[in-house]
């Protein structure tokens, strides 16, 4: 049997599997159509095999980042939770997956990555609190431009300027779509009766960050948490899906001992994590330093000795400086 393709995704948070939108909907699709996934969470994306999360490695050795890919490619596998959907039932789904992406999507960016408090006590603060030294430093502003550049790109405005009336426009599209889902959700357990397919795995993944995150400027979070069923929706997924069982592989659960879990496990969970801490931070010292010397921002000053009248060994500081 063929060993299972590995999915790499941001850790969890706030009660959630993963802090991601993306990651999100890539778990809660995994689980729904009983893809057997190997789990490999973590808060460094520079140890995903692209460079980004989520990323899935199949066994073919190729890197998917793009969870519309993802899904793809598990359909592919006859993983695919929208089998038992009608023609219609699917088009509907396309709609409404293309609904959140026009509508939800740039007010979620928005709300975490350009919203002044939101950004600077929650995003920023969690990414830097989780990621590795040196990258918490520069890397939650990289991801910042990115979604900057993302929204700009929804929404077809290169001259995209941060304010009260954009605030306005982007929330008042995120209004008319909760409640357009709401509408269609009604009592339901699911948007298309009783078994869950793609749009919710979606709808799940765009709104749980959303209703489980502590925001302080919460305006588009106290309006999701005013449609009952929504918030309901998001907390079945949650307790029916993604129990606190510590698996760490989807689909059947695996016959393995617990012994073998540390190889796909948490990065932060690995024994000697502290360790690893310590020689990240040495290699990237000794890479500052380097760069330092280099650009010449730091000169190492050399003295020249006198004769001494008795013969003595001096290490020299030149070799030393060669050697590093």
């Amino acid at each position: 049997m063929a060993a299972p393709d590995e999915l790499f995704c941001w850790e969890g948070d706030w009660g959630l599997p993963s802090v991601s939108t993306d990651c999100l909907v890539v778990l809660a699709y995994a689980q729904f159509a009983g893809a057997p996934l190997k789990l490999k969470k973590m808060s460094n994306p520079w140890r995903s095999p692209s460079g980004l999360l989520p990323t899935l490695r199949t066994n073919q050795k190729e890197s998917l980042t793009r969870p519309s890919d993802i899904i793809i490619h598990l359909r592919k596998q006859k993983y695919n939770a929208d089998y038992d959907l009608s023609a219609k039932e699917g088009a509907d789904s396309l709609a409404f997956t293309s609904l959140l992406e026009e509508k939800l999507k740039p007010a979620l960016i928005y709300t975490f990555w350009v919203e002044p408090k939101n950004y600077v006590d929650v995003t920023r603060r969690w990414y830097a609190d989780h990621m590795p030294f040196p990258l918490n430093f520069f890397l939650p502003g990289r991801m910042q431009r990115g979604q900057l550049e993302k929204l700009r790109l929804l929404r077809g405005d290169e001259g995209l300027e941060a304010g009260e009336e954009l605030e306005k426009e982007l929330y008042r599209d995120a209004v008319e779509c909760l409640n357009l889902l709401s509408q269609r959700l009604g009592s339901q357990k699911f948007f298309f009766g009783d078994s869950p397919c793609s749009l919710d795995a979606y709808v799940f993944g765009h709104l749980a960050p959303v209703l489980k995150s502590k925001l302080p400027n919460s305006k588009l979070q106290q309006h999701l948490k005013s449609l009952d069923n929504l918030t309901s929706f998001c907390s079945n997924i949650l307790l029916l899906y993604f129990p606190q069982d510590g698996r760490e592989t989807f689909g059947p659960k695996p016959s393995c001992s617990p012994a073998a879990a540390p190889e796909g496990g948490d990065f932060d969970h690995v024994p000697n994590k502290r360790r690893k801490q310590v020689l990240s931070a040495l290699v990237a010292l000794g890479a500052m330093l380097s760069y330092a010397l280099l650009t010449g921002m730091v000169s190492i000053q050399q003295e020249v000795l006198q004769p001494q009248p008795h013969p003595l060994t001096i290490g020299s500081h030149g070799d030393e400086d060669e050697d590093n």
